[in-house]
């Protein structure tokens, strides 16, 4: 028997719905939606943000009470096993990466993202991030926003294009509220996220931006993320050196990208998932034990660094009275650094990569800035650090743009520009040579599974290649007369039959155009078999083959209709006149205006 709230609740929406078309325009209400979006995306930040302080100052009391000096190296192992418990057992289903996720649902999953994921990795983050996982709160959150904005949609029946605007809407709120960078969370939606840029697109997620931005500020104040006091100004004379880090960026963003991947690969192939957190917790512990540094989020050390203070590299380590190494030590904090955070994820943490990134780009900028002091180059620390994060987040997430415009508002370092720009594209230009894809992006692209601003692609990608398989041709088994074929011939209003024996195994074509000459005269009915005029195509298709393979096929053949065959059963048809209609009405849907 149904809930008679539920029932009263869904008659609610439908009225509303039914005066919403006749009072509201789409894109009038579009823009209320994304300021709702906005706000709800910017509470989750608050909350996340919040959570994770409490679970920390949590964590500091116990460690304060308790006389077990390294206690705090227990710490990310209970935290994870928390984030396993709670995964495993209250939401019962995986969270994975967030930004993969969202990326998968909006070309495989017609942009309808699970409803728990508007509050599970709030959750799970904090519990991860709160007790010394070695990640960030990013990509949870803007999983996290663009749940919301996802689930909104779902709830009001919008359409395909709507949804991935609130979807984009969630995630601009999301990195705009967590980091209170208005326009560089309107970026990211466009390189990450790839929202189209028309100016339907760009009002909503101008207001969803403002709105989180403003609630962030309303619950937590106007303070940056990373505080600096005085940032030196730009001098010409130093081109040389930006470009010089811009280099090294690029260097160690590939030293990251394809550690990670790395990792991941290893702890997949751990199918118990308790060894899995006992091996990544095992190695983040040792890890933290040799670099206290590696513990958490890092924004302590990344405020040191942006401070030109080196105290968080040598007081309370093993390294303590040792500064003569502290170049070495730095350096040795910045390539453990994806080993910590590729073992937060293996073991079941979850969290996202910003922060890693951030972390080992402040860290390459002072040692970079170290290094040329060591050989009386004079440049600012500071400066360096700054310009830093900006080039690791430009190589790892391969978003320049996002990368310059983030750095400058989460510090107020307009001022640094023109370095920000040279550090930033030389970074991302030497990751992508290597690497086209992200970290984010790589394992989607090699499935064919990844929207870009290509809108060819893009429709290819959102095809589904189930949705073109005609199941009306008729079938005939191969020891069957001519006379039964033609009884075929008189049902069926297709051209072409498939030959098959009992086991629907495939076995072949007959063409009406190759029999015309044989099916009026019916003194060949008994004496001639259908497996003596069938044949063999060229070529055929798999079910489980992409939309862009299949289009390769059409393009490389002249066929009007391909045979698909599944491990040799017999499935259907794929005919080039219904892939051209369901591409051109999909292309006009997603590249309406």
């Amino acid at each position: 028997m149904k809930n008679p709230d539920l029932i009263n609740i869904t008659v609610l929406i439908k009225k509303f719905l039914i005066w919403r078309i006749r009072n509201i325009s789409d894109k009038n209400f579009m823009l209320i939606l994304s300021i709702f979006v906005g706000f709800c995306s910017g509470l989750a930040a608050v909350l996340m943000k919040n959570s994770v302080h409490f679970v920390r100052e949590l964590v500091i009391y116990i460690a304060n009470v308790n006389s077990f000096p390294y206690i705090y190296i227990l710490f990310p192992f209970i935290g994870i096993l928390l984030t396993v418990l709670f995964v495993r057992y209250l939401i019962k289903k995986p969270l994975g990466h967030g930004i993969p996720m969202v990326l998968y649902s909006m070309s495989k999953t017609q942009g309808k993202i699970e409803k728990h994921n508007m509050f599970s990795r709030i959750i799970a983050s904090s519990l991860t991030v709160g007790f010394g996982g070695s990640v960030g709160l990013e990509g949870p959150i803007v999983a996290t926003g663009s749940a919301i904005g996802s689930n909104i949609g779902t709830l009001f029946r919008l359409n395909y294009k709507q949804i991935i605007l609130l979807i984009g809407s969630g995630a601009t709120g999301a990195i705009a509220a967590i980091f209170k960078a208005p326009i560089a969370a309107i970026i990211f939606a466009l390189e990450v996220m790839m929202i189209d840029l028309t100016m339907s697109s760009l009002l909503p997620l101008l207001f969803s931006s403002i709105t989180a931005a403003l609630t962030s500020y309303l619950f937590i104040g106007r303070n940056y993320i990373y505080i600096l006091e005085v940032i030196d100004p730009f001098r010409m004379s130093d081109t040389l050196y930006f470009i010089l880090l811009g280099i090294l960026c690029g260097s160690v963003s590939l030293y990251f990208s394809l550690l990670y991947l790395k990792q991941s690969k290893f702890y997949s192939r751990i199918k118990n998932s308790w060894i899995k957190l006992l091996v990544g917790s095992t190695v983040l512990g040792i890890l933290i034990f040799i670099y206290p540094s590696l513990y958490g989020e890092g924004y302590e050390v990344i405020n040191s660094a942006l401070s030109a203070d080196t105290s968080y590299a040598l007081n309370d380590t093993l390294f303590e009275n040792m500064d003569r190494f502290l170049l070495l030590i730095i350096l040795l904090i910045i390539l453990f650094k994806p080993f910590a955070t590729g073992a937060t994820f293996g073991a079941g943490g979850v969290g996202g990569i910003f922060a890693p990134s951030m972390f080992m780009g402040a860290n390459i900028g002072l040692f970079t800035a170290l290094f040329l002091s060591y050989i009386n180059i004079k440049v600012s620390p500071v400066n360096f650090a700054l310009l830093g994060m900006s080039g690791l987040i430009s190589g790892v997430i391969h978003a320049p743009l996002t990368a310059i415009f983030l750095i400058a508002e989460i510090t107020g370092g307009y001022h640094l520009f023109f370095p920000l720009m040279i550090v930033s594209s030389i970074s991302f230009a030497i990751v992508k040579i290597f690497m086209p894809n992200s970290v984010y992006t790589i394992i989607l692209a090699k499935r064919g599974e990844l929207l870009t601003h290509n809108a060819d692609k893009n429709t290819l990608t959102l095809l589904n290649s189930k949705d073109l398989i005609e199941k009306n041709f008729l079938t005939i088994d191969g020891s069957a007369s001519l006379g039964d074929l033609t009884k075929i011939i008189a049902k069926s209003s297709r051209t072409v039959y498939v030959v098959v024996d009992k086991e629907n195994n495939f076995k072949g074509l007959v063409w009406l155009d190759h029999i015309k000459h044989l099916i009026f005269n019916t003194e060949y009915y008994d004496k001639i078999y259908v497996r003596d005029l069938m044949y063999m195509p060229d070529v055929v298709i798999s079910s489980d083959m992409s939309v862009p393979e299949i289009a390769v096929i059409f393009e490389k053949y002249d066929h009007y209709n391909i045979p698909v065959v599944d491990n040799g059963k017999y499935v259907g048809f794929i005919s080039r006149a219904r892939f051209l209609t369901n591409y051109r009405k999909l292309l006009k849907q997603i590249s309406s205006d």
